[in-house]
């Protein structure tokens, strides 16, 4: 395949020659095209090394070879990273000042854009705007990551990490980093409605505290932008998410079980697919104190401590199978997160929760301190009702492992014969 790899002006352009030697690894034919301000942090002459083919800027050199125009029209893949707030919006409104502008405008191939820019910029209207305009003519953009920027800032509009631009780019063209069903599609979800949730339920105990847990949302958030940039139609059912949601995702906000549970159980019959990633408290206080709960300060009983009673909380994904009855749509994934104990392995503890549960996917990952909460790598197991294989997936990031479960769930799809959204 030849790619053509765009560089913009931006301190992180050092991760794009990482994602150079992961395209030409993988056999393809690479064309380094950056931007003037781009040889200013990484030179010609690394980039010439890396990918073996001349370097130029400018539409004037080799003019007899019409660069300008030959090199977007060869391209089976144009990929831009880092994209900064410049580069976006001089794509977003077709400027062609020099031979990267040109290129985007005369490639007919997938576009993928990895902006990268401070969090003021990324969040500024006009970049939103521009970002909006370029997604509904078909470009890719991978939403930056959230992390250390330059200096001390931190927040999102880091560059991902090049593991999940490369495989967000193989997505758009029909390919991840593991197997793909027959036929598959970078756009391979493009008639289907997916309802996923995320993030952790929260049940309060008094207006100051609650119980909860250790889920940031961070695998439901890249389960949905995964969907969304291959062509689903993607609603959030999101329990005290922090983090940023790309457009074009409609977000429910939510905090209890109790509330995640109505906005899932109204929602799934309008979905072909149901994908519950969620962290649910499996229980709640039974009794919510109106007032702050105070400690005791009674001299004879110093370690005074109240009684909290707890009930259980409603078992979501075996309440959306038993809606379901015995029709095939929607496809319901459940997610299970194993610790391990005296009565089995994790992924003996998944075969069972499969079996009870009635869902047509359960993807079991291991959890605990250090492990999949709050981290970007993961590694999960997806398990199919019906089929005593597991699908390995990992450890990767939480990106690319959401790739490798929507191709799970897509060989589950097709044979399925879901509608269609009209």
């Amino acid at each position: 395949m030849r790619i053509v790899l765009g560089v913009g002006g931006g301190i992180a352009a050092y991760k794009a020659a990482l994602l150079l030697r992961l395209f030409s690894e993988g056999g393809h034919e690479v064309t380094v095209v950056p931007t003037e301000a781009a040889l200013r942090f990484v030179g010609a002459p690394t980039w010439e090394a890396l990918s073996g083919r001349q370097v130029q800027t400018d539409v004037w050199s080799n003019i007899t070879d019409v660069p300008h125009v030959r090199i977007g029209q060869e391209a089976d893949l144009v990929v831009v990273a880092p994209t900064t707030a410049d580069l976006l919006a001089k794509a977003a409104h077709g400027l062609a000042g020099d031979l990267l502008t040109n290129v985007l405008l005369t490639a007919r191939c997938p576009v993928v854009l990895a902006p990268a820019m401070h969090t003021e910029m990324w969040e500024h209207a006009a970049t939103r705007a521009n970002v909006a305009t370029l997604r509904e003519r078909g470009v890719t953009i991978i939403d930056p990551a959230s992390g250390r920027l330059t200096g001390t800032d931190t927040g999102p509009g880091r560059l991902p990490e090049p593991e999940d631009m490369h495989a967000a780019a193989m997505a758009a063209v029909g390919g991840t980093s593991g197997p793909r069903p027959e036929g598959g599609s970078g756009h391979d979800l493009t008639e289907h409605a997916v309802l996923v949730s995320t993030g952790g339920t929260r049940e309060p105990l008094d207006p100051v505290r609650y119980l909860g847990n250790r889920s940031s949302g961070k695998q439901g958030l890249a389960v949905a932008e995964v969907a969304a940039a291959r062509g689903a139609r993607v609603t959030l059912v999101a329990a005290n998410l922090e983090l940023p949601v790309a457009p074009g995702i409609d977000v429910v906000p939510v905090e209890t079980a109790l509330e995640l549970q109505a906005e899932m159980d109204a929602r799934a019959a309008d979905h072909d697919v149901v994908v519950m990633v969620a962290a649910v408290a499996d229980f709640r206080p039974a009794d919510y104190a109106a007032s702050k709960i105070k400690k005791t300060h009674d001299p004879a009983d110093p370690d005074a401590a109240p009684s909290i009673t707890l009930v259980r909380n409603p078992d979501i994904l075996a309440g959306l199978v038993s809606a379901r009855g015995g029709a095939a749509s929607p496809l319901l994934v459940g997610f299970a997160a194993e610790t391990g104990d005296e009565t089995g392995s994790v992924l003996e503890l998944g075969r069972a929760k499969l079996a009870r549960k009635g869902c047509d996917l359960l993807v079991v990952n291991e959890v605990g301190a250090g492990l999949t909460f709050g981290a970007d790598d993961t590694t999960v197991h997806v398990l199919t009702r019906g089929r005593d294989d597991a699908v390995d997936i990992g450890p990767a990031s939480k990106r690319a492992v959401s790739e490798g479960i929507w191709d799970a769930v897509v060989a589950s799809l097709h044979p399925a014969g879901l509608r269609a959204i009209d």
